[in-house]
């Protein structure tokens, strides 16, 4: 059955492959970023071609680094930037226009429309989802209204939809197979995620053909096998899964009232809630977790849409550091942030404001405010968005938080972790292996085809690297709260028309 579990990790802004051994052990990682193009003021879009040739190259070179053939590939596990939107010509397989990412605020105009109209309560219902621009379903109605030819092609059965997920397969079975698995499907808010099916009443609102959407099953299943010519021989695709559900899985969140927190592009902040879904009061998000056979569990989900992105803001845009790693040597050398606070809007607030409408905003600077605070203040953002997350988890669960399992590049950054825990005055646990997400969906592979018996054996494997104890006191950790609190309240709103 082979040696290795291939991991594919398409994230938002590079291509990653990760192979594990039998003992969940990582032996080898590649990984290559794509161009991100911002055609617009809020505009994010992918090239889906390019993300298919970064993740092949990156297969390939991680299996040229572990010195592994294809036979010893035992099957090839997905998980993969959520709600990202690809549209594609069925017989030609070229997609019609470039990928719209889910950070992309195009929508929100369609977004209001449809609460104005009176619909947010029902798709919220169906779906778990507050009506954002954030999800698919805009994105895909987007690029059929913006196209030319796309609605009709639709109509015609010429097209194909799918998000990251989706497109990799079809790919990677040689068009063979167009699927997707629970969680992915549960982020378009046009899944109902009570009946386990696309709503028709939401697909006739948008008017989205049904037939251009991909068949939905469980997280750990066997879709196909990869087209032989890729590697040599077909390989089997036994798993996909949303990066953050992918992540709890990794995490061995698999009991209710697990809580798991991702530092990748965006934070994204979830609680398994067990077999029946839960609406949250506070702004949150009811979703899918990872399934093993029909039966799924659910989880209660808090998005930050900027996290790592802003490390990446500091070193691309400001070029205030050199590198992601820099910001944590940088940020130390500031005392404090001398009263300064950035708010990394960039795409707008996700939970719990859902405001599509707020921007970027930098408060409180003084002429003694320089590089080290400015990249103090954005290391400290990320925490204080996450904390706004726990915090309407919190009120929802009915408990506090009592420890915060860490995973994601940015889990890396030993300052941001201290922040975190200080700032919510809880633990926070450090796993050995911080690639839980690409772990999560090789764990489903090894489930599906009958490498692992059980999740007892993936709780086995996981351990806690370092744990991070809260050391300020509570007063400076309300003084910081609520500063933060009014910075946020300058950026809400920004973009607004008057």
């Amino acid at each position: 059955m082979g040696q290795y579990l291939m991991a594919f990790d398409a994230g938002t802004t590079s291509s990653r492959c990760i192979l594990f051994d039998r003992a969940g052990k990582i032996k080898s990682v590649s990984q290559q970023e794509f161009t991100q193009y911002y055609p617009n003021p809020g505009w994010v879009e992918h090239d889906a071609g390019e993300i298919w040739d970064t993740q092949c190259f990156v297969a390939k070179e991680a299996m040229r680094k572990a010195g592994a053939f294809a036979e010893e590939i035992a099957a090839i596990g997905i998980t993969n930037q959520r709600e990202t939107t690809i549209v594609w010509d069925k017989k030609t397989g070229v997609p019609v226009c470039r990928a719209i990412v889910w950070q992309c605020r195009r929508t929100a105009r369609e977004a209001d429309e449809l609460r104005r109209m009176g619909y947010g309560e029902m798709i919220r219902e169906k779906t778990g989802l507050i009506v954002d621009a954030y999800f698919s379903a805009t994105k895909l109605k987007w690029i059929l209204d913006h196209t030319p030819g796309a609605r009709e092609k639709a109509r015609r059965g010429e097209l194909l939809s799918g998000t990251v997920d989706t497109w990799l397969i079809w790919k990677l079975t040689g068009g063979r197979v167009h699927v997707t698995d629970y969680t992915n499907a549960s982020r378009t808010m046009l899944f109902n995620i009570h009946e386990l099916t696309w709503d028709q009443e939401i697909l006739d609102l948008l008017d989205i053909p049904r037939e251009m959407l991909p068949e939905v099953k469980p997280s750990g299943c066997i879709y196909g096998a990869t087209d032989p010519a890729l590697f040599g021989r077909p390989i089997p695709v036994a798993a996909a899964a949303g990066d953050q559900q992918s992540a709890l899985f990794g995490q061995a969140c698999f009991h209710e009232g697990d809580v798991k927190n991702t530092y990748g592009t965006g934070c994204f902040l979830l609680m398994n809630t067990g077999d029946k879904p839960v609406r949250s009061e506070n702004g949150l998000l009811t979703t899918i977790a990872c399934s093993l056979g029909e039966h799924v569990s659910y989880a209660l989900e808090g998005s930050v849409y900027v996290a790592g992105a802003a490390i990446q803001w500091l070193r691309d845009e400001m070029h205030l550091i050199d590198s992601a790693a820099e910001s944590e040597t940088v940020a130390e050398q500031a005392k404090d942030t001398k009263g300064c606070y950035v708010v990394p809007a960039f795409t707008g607030l996700g939970a719990p404001y859902w405001d599509q409408y707020a921007r970027g905003t930098i408060v409180g600077l003084t002429r003694g405010c320089g590089r080290s605070e400015i990249v103090r203040a954005t290391l400290e953002s990320v925490a204080y968005q996450v904390s706004d997350v726990i915090r309407a988890m919190e009120k929802d669960a009915g408990k506090p938080l009592t420890s915060l399992k860490a995973d994601g590049g940015a889990s890396r950054n030993n300052f941001l972790m201290q922040f975190q825990a200080d700032i919510d005055g809880a633990p926070v646990i450090r796993p050995e292996c911080v690639e839980s997400t690409a772990f999560g969906a090789a764990s489903l592979a090894a489930l599906a085809i009958g490498w692992y018996d059980s999740t007892d054996d993936i709780a086995k494997q996981w351990k806690a690297e370092r744990v991070f104890q809260p050391s300020m006191s509570g007063r400076e950790r309300t003084e910081r709260l609520g500063g933060w609190e009014r910075a946020v309240s300058r950026a809400k709103g920004w973009a607004e028309q008057p």
